[in-house]
């Protein structure tokens, strides 16, 4: 990638490995942010018994939970109960299979069930989030719509979904750059490409400290239970690694573009003199 300098002569090979180096580091930060958007594992909860949990004392929360108009306090009761997992688009619980079966199934089929016991694995059900819910506001008190609105938890909720495609845009267009680039064999717009990387890993960066803090203020309002683990899950720990990343691939770019530029300076000046 960039074999020509500004004025068409052969790069240094130097130049030439921070390059290709920085577009490996570029283009494996983009595929981690990509699969960090798309999955659903940011934040799980485990519980430690989570067939039990789902009874039908908590049948209404989990018909809530699939519901559309599901609020912030039922459908994370129900990821407290049901081993959840919580990703930038969709949230997930996890319940048996034949759940449908155990609400009050009646003599006949306690008898089916005692000669022919129902398969009890576990099944994953995931809701995405509408645009809407992206943008709504969060409460001071989740649940509570008369609690007044949690700025807060709501700009940090927003900026979470908007500073990965952000990122991601600025990438794309730092390898548009990049390609025009090597068509027209300069080497200058590679200092572009990094600026726009370095602003990529700052929206990242953004990203997971947005994260963070909104889970941190939300269990504030809703302390986990006894019984309940949360942790962050690998998709997170995928825009983790993406922002390093990214800064390195910028610093490749910039340290690239500059030193040859600047050495191709010195020897025009050689030259003349």
């Amino acid at each position: 990638l960039f074999p020509y300098s500004s004025k068409g002569t052969m790069m240094d090979n130097r130049f030439a490995t921070a390059l290709v180096i920085a577009c490996v580091l570029s283009l494996i930060s983009t595929i981690y942010m990509a699969a960090s958007i798309g999955t659903d594992f940011w934040y799980e909860y485990h519980t430690l018994s989570p067939a039990e949990n789902v009874s039908e004392a908590g049948r209404s929360i989990l018909d809530e939970f699939v519901s559309e108009e599901a609020d912030e306090k039922t459908y994370t009761d129900a990821l407290f109960r049901c081993n959840g997992t919580v990703g930038l688009w969709r949230r997930c619980i996890t319940v048996p299979q034949n759940f449908h079966w155990y609400n009050s199934p009646g003599i006949c089929l306690m008898v089916i069930f005692s000669l022919f016991p129902p398969e009890t694995g576990m099944t994953t059900n995931c809701i995405s989030f509408s645009l809407s819910d992206q943008f709504m506001e969060k409460y001071i008190e989740p649940g509570n719509h008369n609690s007044g609105t949690d700025l807060n938890r709501t700009y940090l909720w927003r900026l979470q979904f908007l500073l990965p495609f952000v990122s991601l845009g600025l990438m794309c267009f730092g390898a548009l750059i990049g390609l025009c680039a090597c068509a027209c064999r300069s080497l200058y717009p590679a200092i572009a490409t990094g600026v726009l990387h370095f602003l990529a890993g700052l929206c990242t960066l953004g990203l997971v400290g947005c994260y963070v803090a909104g889970i941190e203020l939300l269990h504030k309002k809703l302390p986990l239970p006894d019984d309940v683990r949360g942790e962050f899950g690998w998709s997170f720990c995928l825009a983790c690694v993406s922002a390093p990343l990214q800064f390195m691939a910028a610093a490749l770019f910039i340290w690239a573009a500059r030193t040859n530029r600047k050495e191709f300076t010195l020897l025009k000046a050689y030259r003349v003199a």
